[in-house]
């Protein structure tokens, strides 16, 4: 494993260009080397260099079908993207964790003397960072002080899951520094869904932090939570002549918990009707004999959303599949009809609690005028702020981008790229295969 002043002697020589090719393309090359030497320098700067370090990268995601299906065991289609959580480590003193974070003012500090939860760190990095270290000491895995500087790339409010990326960066610092480098992927997923349901406070499935840390494009059924079936989709979306791009709205998550915790509520109370405490395995035609005591115990919404849920696994599996076969246009038209179903029947593209911000449904209206059936669009994540998701044709990319950035802003448009499995250490060409 190489020292601070090793990675700087690589970034000098070109040794690490091969590796930050890979992870964010050519064009971003220069971009990325800056980035990684302001990192380097505030490490030289901050602690102590001459000792072994890892740089890491864990990306972001984006979930191209089956919304707010994970958390009644249902089937989803997700995939990583090249925006990342950067961060080069070296092993600490102590028992503390040093870290500096572009965005937060001086050292984020975490003792793991104690790893149980605090409720006063409660919605920060210290939560999180103290429950990845529990979750590893739990699954049987070792821990120790660590200093970092990070860089994250993924957009906060953005619908990529910051968060998860940030929880996959910080399991793999542990892991490569005190563990070999061995810790699985899944491990890590569930680790980091841990540390943000029971510490930082806030309820999620577990496809964010499976995409972020597996990666590439995954179909995920959740029909078991602890063996989620993971399969691997290839996938080229250049090659077949779009581009996919999110749209950041500009609205606020804040305050939105309860919008998002209903959403399971009232799916799991649905399917009680039905005796069940999930809804995985039902079908339309149960519900529609239920209808009526479904909406006397559980509301109109719920059957509604226990229609979408039903029919959204059924489509997220014929993504994956039209995707496998090569059926671009059938692919697209399940992703119109994943749109189309969160708007109708989730109805999670507009805010019950501030119904005057509709950036999310106007995002939509616009890109279906200006797309004319042409490529896709559908929400993005969990949806009723933050961003949309488009599949646009590469000849209307530019103008497509000047449009909605008229409206929403310069930069709300960002392209994403597909994030490959295998760039988890950054390592120089020539200290490959070593440790």
């Amino acid at each position: 494993m190489e020292t601070v002043v090793g990675y700087l002697s690589a970034l000098r020589s070109g040794a690490l260009d091969e590796s930050l090719i890979a992870l964010y393309g050519e064009a971003a090359l220069v971009r990325q080397k800056e980035r990684v030497r302001t990192l380097l320098r505030r490490m030289e700067r901050g602690f102590d260099s001459g000792q072994r370090a890892a740089l890491v990268s864990a990306p972001g995601r984006t979930e191209l079908g089956g919304n707010h299906t994970d958390h009644n065991n249902g089937v989803v289609l997700a995939a990583a993207v090249h925006f990342d959580c950067l961060a080069l480590a070296t092993p600490g003193g102590g028992k503390a964790i040093r870290m500096r974070s572009e965005g937060f003012p001086g050292t984020i500090e975490v003792d793991l003397s104690d790893t149980a939860p605090r409720p006063e760190e409660a919605d920060t990095p210290q939560a999180l960072i103290r429950g990845v270290a529990d979750g590893l000491v739990k699954a049987g895995y070792r821990i120790g002080p660590f200093n970092a500087c990070v860089a994250g790339e993924v957009p906060m409010g953005a619908g990529l899951s910051s968060s998860a990326a940030f929880e996959i960066c910080v399991g793999q610092i542990f892991s490569q520094l005190y563990n070999n480098g061995e810790v699985p992927p899944l491990e890590l997923a569930r680790i980091g869904q841990r540390a943000e349901n029971l510490f930082f406070g806030k309820p999620c499935g577990l496809m964010d932090q499976l995409a972020c840390a597996v990666q590439g494009v995954l179909s995920i059924d959740f029909k078991d939570q602890a063996q989620p079936v993971i399969r691997e989709v290839d996938v080229d979306f250049k090659a077949a002549g779009y581009q996919l791009v999110v749209v950041d709205t500009g609205g606020s998550h804040a305050d939105l918990t309860p919008e998002y915790t209903a959403i399971p509520h009232e799916m799991g109370r649905a399917a009680r009707v039905l005796g069940q405490e999930r809804a995985r395995g039902l079908t339309i035609d149960d519900v529609l004999q239920a209808a009526p005591a479904i909406r006397r115990e559980a509301g109109d919404r719920a059957v509604l959303r226990l229609i979408h849920f039903i029919e959204e696994t059924e489509r997220a599996q014929a993504q994956a599949e039209a995707l496998s076969q090569g059926k671009i246009d059938t692919y697209l038209d399940l992703v119109n009809a994943s749109g189309d179903s969160s708007w109708r029947l989730l109805q999670n593209c507009i805010s019950t609690t501030r119904p005057d911000e509709q950036g999310i449904t106007l995002a939509l209206a616009l890109t279906r005028r200006y797309l004319q059936g042409q490529g896709a669009w559908r929400i993005q994540g969990g949806g009723f702020a933050g961003t949309i998701q488009a599949y646009v044709p590469l000849d209307r990319l530019d103008s497509y981008i000047s449009s909605m950035e008229g409206v929403f802003g310069a930069g709300a448009v960002l392209p994403l790229s597909i994030r490959k499995p295998g760039r988890e250490l950054i390592m120089p060409a020539s200290s490959k295969g070593e440790r």
